[in-house]
C-alpha cells in the first residue's frame, strides 16, 4: 500500500483504538493535553507530525535549522507544505551545535522556545540530541516532558561504557574489550584513592568522598566518579595524547590475544556509523590517529567533553541484529528483532525483520523440503532470537526503560554479544511496527482494550501515562517486513551531496514510503515540487518498506516497488539502482541467506568487475560481427529476408543491452535472477529458455513495458514491441502444437527437416523459416552471461548453511579500491592537479590543534593523507593516489564548502602519468569483444 493508504488506514484504525471508544478506562489514556516541540528532521519529523495529528494533538511545532532550510527551494522544507502556521516553525542555527558550548546554548534555546510558545513536551526522534543525557536532564529540570527514555536510562544504557557495565551486571553477554579507557588513563597518573582525592581538590571537583573511601567500589569506578565530576565542571584532567597512549596499549594487548581479528574503536557517544573506526591487523600504530578522527567526528574535542573511546574485538563474521524494546519504567518487553547486517561504513542499507513467526514458518518449509542443513541454521537462529529477546527484556528492566529503545547485538553463528543500546527510536522502527502491534487491556476487564500500531504513538503514550499503562500483549501483523534506505550516494555508495530531485513517481500499491514530505505535490497545481539535496546532515532521502507473509514475498514486493520507481533530476545520485540489484541478488540466491556486515564491500567489488568488463565490450562491433556471420550463411532471397529481420531487430535487441551495460547494479540484479537461463557447454553459451521470452522479461525488469502514450524514452519502442509480440505469439502457438518439455528439446525438434506429426512439410518449412527469422541476431543477448562468466560473478553465492561464499579476490583491498573507481570514476584531472572526488566541507588537518597535512613545497608519498572532506555527517580522509610535491594549495581555509571535481592542489608528480590512448582503448575493447564472440554456438 502507498504511504497515503497507510496513513489513511492508520487513522481509521486509530479512531477505533485510542481514546475514541468512550470507555472510562480507555479515555484515561487520552494524549491531547500533550503539546510537543519536534526537534528532529527528516522522515521521522514528518511521521511525528502525522501521528500527532492522528492522535488529536493539535498544538505542536518544529525546529527548522538554517542548515536544513537551505536545502530546499525558496528555503521551504517539505513538511511546511502541511504545517503552514508560521508561529509553529522555530528557526535555529543548527540542531545541536559544533561543540559543548554551542550544544549547551542550543539546549537553552530549545527550552526557551518551548516555554515561550506553550509546548510542554519535546520529541527528538532518532537524530542529533535524542540520546544526549545532558539535554534530556535539562528538559526534565525545566519541567518539560521528554518523549523518550528518561535521563537515568540514557545514562545507564545510552552511554556505551555504562551500558556495557550494566549488561555484565544483568547477565548479558558482551564483546571482549575495555570500556573505561579514560579511567585507566587517569589511574596511570593518579593510581590510588589519595591521589584521586588530591586531583579532585586541585580542580575543585564535587565528588562524594564516602564513595571514594568505600572499599566495595572498585578503583576504576572511583576514577569514573572523579571523571564525571570533571565533565560537569567542564575541565580536562587528562589529555588526548594520554588517552591515546592508554588505548594503544589496550589495542596491542587485544591484538596479541586475538591475532586473527581486527579491533574496533568506538566513541561512547557515537551512533549511526558516526564515531567508529576499525583497525586492521597490525595497525595498532594508527590508534592515536583513529582516536582523534573519532573524537573530531562526534564533536567531543572541547574542554570538559567526555572523550572515552571503547576498544572492542571486531567479530569478523558479524551479523548485526537488534531487538526492539519498550517499557514503562516497571515492566519491559520486546517486539521481535531486525537484521541490519547489510551495511557499509557502519551505515545501514537494507533492514529485515526477524520474528519468531517468520522463523517458525521458514523452519517448517525447510523441514518439509528435507533441507537438513538449512533447517539446523534456522533452528539456531530462532534459539538465538529468543535468547536475545530475553536478555533485552532483562536489560530494559535493569536500566528502568520507560520508553522505546533498541538492544543491539552482534551474532556469530551460535553465539551472540550485546553491543549497545540506542535509547531512542531507530530509523528502521517501521520494520518492527509492521510486524507487531501492542494490545493494552484493562486488568479488570479484558474486553476493555485498545491497540497501538505506531511506535511514535507508543512513545507519546508512555511519556504521558507511562506508570498507568499495563504490560501489553504483542500481536502479529505481518510475518515479514523489509526497509530499503534511499540515500544520496553514488554507485560506490559514497555520499553524494548536491543534486536536485526534479521528478519522483508516486508510491505504488504495496509501497510504504517515508520521505519527510518530498513526494507531496503542489496543492494548487498537483505538480511535483523540486527538492535539493545537500550535505549539511545525513544522506537519507527516504525509507521504502514492504511487507509479506514470507521473507520471499517481502523481497519480491520490494523489487517490484523499486522496479516501478522513477526518479530523475539534475546532478542526482542515489542508491536506488544498488537496492534493485541487491534485492534481486537475494531473490536469485537464497532469501534466507545470512550475510555479515562485511558482505557489501565484496558485493560492490563484484559489481565493479561487471562494470569493468562491460566497459571493455564494444556492443556495436559485436552486433556487426554477429550479423555478418549470420548473413554469410545465406544467399539470394533468404539473405535479403534475413538482413531485413536483423535490421528490424537492431534497436529491439540493443537498447536494453546498452542500458544494462551502463547500469552495473541493475545488470547485477538481472544476472542474479537469470542464472538458470543458460548453461556453458564446452566453453559456449547455450540457452535453457527461449531468448526472446528472456528479452521480454528483460524489458519488464527494466520497467520498459509498452504503455500506449507513455514517453518513448522510458519504454520499448512501438515498432520493436510489434516485432517482439509477433514472435512471442508465434512461439506460444507453436508450443501448443509441439510436444516439447523445454526449450532445448523444442530447438531439437525445429532443427529437423522432418515435419512432426500433424504438420505438413510445406507448413513445417514455413515454421522453420519463421523460427530462423525470429531468432536472428538473438546471440547478442549472450553478452550478458558472458560478462558473468568472465568475472566469475556467480562465485559470490550462498552456501548450504546460508553463509555467503566470498571469493578471496573480492576481499583484496586494492581490488576493492580499484573497482570503486570503476563504479565511480574520479574526476578527470590534469597531470599537475588533485581534485575533490566529492563535495562537502574541507579540512586540511586532523583537528584545529594539529598541523596541516600538507602545505606548499611539501613532498608527499602515495597513501599519505592530504585533506578531509566532511559530507553527510561522515569524515572522509583523502589519501594521495601517487607521490609528488605540492606546488600550490588552492583551498587554504578549513570549514569551507568544496564541490566535486574542484581543484584542491597544484602538484608536480614524481613520475609522469601515462594516459591510455584512444587506439589502445579501442584495441582492448575489440579483443574483449572477440572473447565474447568466441563463446557463441
Amino acid at each position: 500500500m502507498s504511504n497515503e493508504h497507510y496513513l489513511q488506514n492508520a487513522m481509521i484504525h486509530r479512531d477505533r483504538r485510542l481514546g475514541r471508544r468512550h470507555t472510562n478506562w480507555v479515555n484515561q489514556f487520552d494524549c491531547t493535553h500533550i503539546s510537543p516541540l519536534i526537534i528532529c528532521r527528516g522522515p521521522i519529523r514528518k511521521e511525528a507530525m502525522d501521528v500527532f495529528t492522528e492522535m488529536g494533538i493539535s498544538h505542536f511545532g518544529i525546529l527548522l535549522s538554517e542548515k536544513d532550510s537551505i536545502v530546499y527551494q525558496d528555503a521551504l522544507a517539505p513538511e511546511l507544505r502541511s504545517l503552514t502556521a508560521p508561529d509553529r516553525v522555530h528557526r535555529v542555527p543548527d540542531y545541536t551545535g559544533a561543540n559543548k558550548e554551542e550544544r549547551d546554548q542550543r539546549i537553552a534555546q530549545i527550552i526557551n522556545i518551548a516555554k515561550e510558545n506553550g509546548y510542554n513536551a519535546i520529541f527528538a526522534g532518532y537524530g542529533f540530541m535524542a540520546e544526549d543525557e545532558a539535554m534530556v536532564a535539562a528538559m526534565e529540570r525545566a519541567g518539560l516532558n521528554f518523549i523518550g527514555p528518561c535521563s537515568r536510562t540514557v545514562h545507564d544504557a545510552g552511554l556505551k561504557d555504562e551500558a556495557k557495565r550494566t549488561a555484565l551486571k544483568a547477565g548479558v553477554s558482551v564483546t571482549p574489550g575495555i570500556d573505561n579507557g579514560t579511567a585507566l588513563t587517569l589511574l596511570k597518573k593518579h593510581p590510588d584513592v589519595a591521589a584521586l582525592k588530591a586531583l579532585a581538590a586541585e580542580h575543585g571537583l564535587s565528588v562524594d568522598e564516602a564513595k571514594l573511601d568505600d572499599d566495595s567500589i572498585e578503583l576504576a569506578d572511583k576514577a569514573d566518579l572523579v571523571l564525571a565530576a570533571s565533565y560537569i565542571k567542564g575541565v580536562d584532567i587528562y589529555t588526548v595524547d594520554e588517552l591515546c597512549a592508554t588505548l594503544t596499549e589496550a589495542v596491542d594487548k587485544m591484538a596479541a590475544e586475538y591475532p586473527a581479528n581486527r579491533i574496533r574503536l568506538k566513541a561512547i557517544s557515537g551512533g549511526g556509523g558516526k564515531g567508529q573506526r576499525i583497525l586492521g591487523i597490525g595497525e595498532s600504530g594508527r590508534t592515536p590517529e583513529m582516536v582523534r578522527e573519532i573524537l573530531n567526528e562526534v564533536k567531543t574535542t572541547g574542554v570538559g567533553d567526555n572523550k572515552n573511546v571503547l576498544v572492542e574485538l571486531n567479530i569478523e563474521t558479524t551479523r548485526h541484529q537488534e531487538i526492539q524494546v519498550v517499557g514503562n519504567g516497571e515492566w519491559s518487553m520486546t517486539m521481535g528483532g531486525r537484521d541490519c547486517s547489510l551495511q557499509m561504513h557502519e551505515q545501514k542499507l537494507l533492514e529485515v525483520s526477524v520474528t519468531v513467526e517468520s522463523l517458525e514458518a521458514a523452519i517448517e518449509q525447510a523441514r518439509a523440503s528435507g533441507n537438513a542443513i538449512e533447517l539446523k541454521v534456522l533452528e539456531q537462529d530462532l534459539e538465538t532470537l529468543v535468547a536475545m529477546e530475553d536478555e533485552a527484556t532483562r536489560f530494559g528492566e535493569a536500566v528502568g526503560l520507560d520508553s522505546v529503545s533498541t538492544f543491539e547485538c552482534i551474532v556469530d553463528r551460535d553465539k551472540h554479544f550485546f553491543m549497545e543500546m540506542n535509547t531512542r527510536i531507530q530509523v528502521e522502527h517501521r520494520v518492527t511496527e509492521l510486524c507487531y502491534s501492542l494490545k493494552f487491556s484493562n486488568p479488570d476487564n479484558s474486553e476493555d482494550s485498545f491497540v497501538v500500531e505506531s511506535l511514535v504513538e507508543l512513545m507519546v503514550l508512555l511519556a504521558a501515562h507511562g506508570p498507568k499503562l499495563p504490560r501489553p500483549e504483542r500481536a502479529p501483523r505481518y510475518n515479514d517486513s523489509v526497509e530499503a534506505r534511499l540515500n544520496a550516494t553514488n554507485q560506490a555508495l559514497q555520499p553524494s551531496a548536491g543534486g536536485v530531485i526534479e521528478y519522483w513517481s508516486d508510491a505504488v500499491e504495496g509501497e510504504i514510503r517515508d520521505d519527510q514530505g518530498i513526494s507531496l505535490h503542489n496543492p494548487d497545481t498537483d505538480v511535483f515540487m523540486k527538492y535539493t539535496l545537500a550535505g549539511a546532515y545525513d544522506s537519507n532521502i527516504a525509507l521504502l518498506l514492504t511487507v509479506g507473509d514470507t521473507r520471499l514475498d517481502t523481497y519480491e514486493r520490494m523489487a517490484e516497488v523499486i522496479r516501478q520507481t522513477n526518479m530523475r533530476g539534475k546532478d542526482l545520485a542515489t542508491n536506488l539502482e544498488f537496492h534493485y540489484g541487491l534485492v534481486n541478488w537475494f531473490i536469485g540466491q537464497n532469501i534466507n541467506a545470512r550475510p555479515t556486515t562485511r558482505f557489501i564491500v565484496p558485493y560492490l567489488t563484484a559489481v565493479g568487475e561487471l562494470k569493468q568488463r562491460a566497459n571493455n565490450l564494444d556492443l556495436g562491433y559485436a552486433w556487426q560481427q554477429i550479423c555478418k556471420a549470420e548473413l554469410a550463411s545465406s544467399t539470394g532471397d533468404a539473405a535479403a529476408a534475413l538482413k531485413s529481420s536483423l535490421d528490424l531487430k537492431h534497436t529491439l535487441l540493443l537498447r536494453p543491452l546498452e542500458m544494462l551495460l551502463a547500469e552495473p547494479h541493475i545488470l547485477a540484479g538481472w544476472l542474479s535472477i537469470n542464472r538458470d537461463s543458460y548453461t556453458m557447454v564446452e566453453g559456449k553459451i547455450s540457452w535453457n529458455e527461449n531468448p526472446l521470452e528472456l528479452l521480454d522479461d528483460t524489458y519488464h525488469f527494466l520497467n520498459m513495458d509498452y504503455i500506449s502514450g507513455a514517453p518513448a524514452s522510458s519504454m520499448i519502442w512501438d515498432h520493436d514491441n510489434d516485432v517482439l509480440r509477433q514472435a512471442l505469439d508465434f512461439y506460444a502457438e507453436l508450443n501448443n502444437r509441439l510436444d516439447a518439455e523445454d526449450w532445448i528439446e523444442f530447438q531439437s525438434i525445429l532443427a529437423s527437416e522432418d515435419a512432426p506429426e500433424g504438420i505438413n512439410s510445406e507448413m513445417w518449412a514455413q515454421i522453420r523459416g519463421a523460427h530462423a527469422g525470429y531468432q536472428a541476431g538473438v546471440d547478442i543477448l549472450a553478452v550478458l552471461p558472458s560478462i558473468a562468466e568472465a568475472t566469475a560473478y556467480y562465485a559470490l553465492c550462498v552456501n548450504d548453511d546460508l553463509t555467503i561464499n566470498i571469493p578471496e579476490r573480492l576481499e583484496d583491498g586494492e581490488l576493492q579500491e580499484a573497482m570503486a573507481k570503476i563504479l565511480v570514476p574520479p574526476p578527470v584531472a590534469k597531470s599537475d592537479e588533485i581534485l575533490a572526488e566529492s563535495g562537502g566541507m574541507f579540512y586540511g588537518r586532523e583537528t584545529p590543534e594539529h598541523e596541516l597535512y600538507v602545505k606548499e613545497g611539501d613532498h608527499f608519498e602515495a597513501g599519505d593523507p592530504l585533506f578531509i572532506v566532511e559530507v553527510m555527517k561522515m569524515f572522509n580522509k583523502v589519501y594521495a593516489p601517487f607521490s609528488g610535491t605540492i606546488d600550490t594549495v588552492l583551498v587554504e581555509t578549513d570549514g569551507v564548502i568544496i564541490g566535486k571535481g574542484q581543484p584542491i592542489f597544484k602538484i608536480t608528480p614524481d613520475e609522469k602519468i601515462v594516459v591510455e590512448s584512444p587506439d589502445d582503448i579501442a584495441a582492448r575493447r575489440r579483443s574483449v569483444t572477440g572473447e565474447f564472440l568466441g563463446q557463441l554456438v
